[in-house]
């Protein structure tokens, strides 16, 4: 147990902790609300992130390879849904009256893991490296990879939200408002476009 978990922790550190899409999405949510604002996100990612492992984990991948036609689906409506969030903060410095930013919710994590082709296929890669490794049994494992998977990506982007929150330290006046909202939707338009030409 204590060897698989290292050997998949050494695996996953270049994917969860290099600047990715996720990584990014969430740095630009907390350079423009703050760390805290972007927890319900976080923890709605990491939720869906578990539950779809898990099922990926027992066989959900099988039926993916059946129809590959649903990968060009998730990977052009999860590009046009951070497009969205990316235009909606873009605007969000030159809209007037009530209309105003907001932090991804708990929902807007979910959808970001659920729309991600990518994801599925990094948790596809990782279980045909070491579910067939493994000693313990199927469900055992599963479990184990599911876990250590979810809580590594947690960790990283807990990491990547708190340097986004570091680096909105020295934009918080309202003469910087705009520039923020500009450059981080900026950021998150990028973000959309990686994952559709991905």
């Amino acid at each position: 147990m204590i060897e698989i978990t290292v050997a998949l922790v050494l695996f996953l550190f270049p994917l969860a902790y290099s600047p990715g899409p996720g990584n990014m999405f969430f740095a630009a949510n907390s350079a423009r609300f703050g760390f805290r604002a972007t927890i319900p996100a976080n923890m709605g990612y990491h939720v869906a992130t578990w539950i779809v492992t898990a099922a990926i984990g027992f066989g959900f991948i099988a039926a993916l390879e059946r129809f590959p036609q649903i990968f060009t689906v998730l990977k052009v409506a999860g590009s046009a849904y951070v497009l969205w969030i990316a235009w909606k903060l873009f605007k969000a410095g030159t809209l007037e009256g009530n209309e105003v930013a907001k932090a991804a919710t708990f929902s807007d994590g979910v959808i970001l893991l659920i729309l991600n082709p990518k994801a599925y296929v990094i948790i596809a890669l990782m279980f045909s490296q070491f579910l067939v490794r493994s000693e313990m049994g199927t469900l055992a494992t599963v479990m184990l990879i599911t876990t250590v998977f979810t809580f590594n990506n947690l960790v990283a982007f807990t990491l990547w939200a708190l340097i986004g929150d570091r680096i909105a330290g020295f934009f918080r006046t309202p003469e910087s408002a705009e520039k923020l909202n500009c450059m981080f939707g900026g950021i998150l338009a990028a973000v959309a476009l990686w994952m559709l030409l991905s």
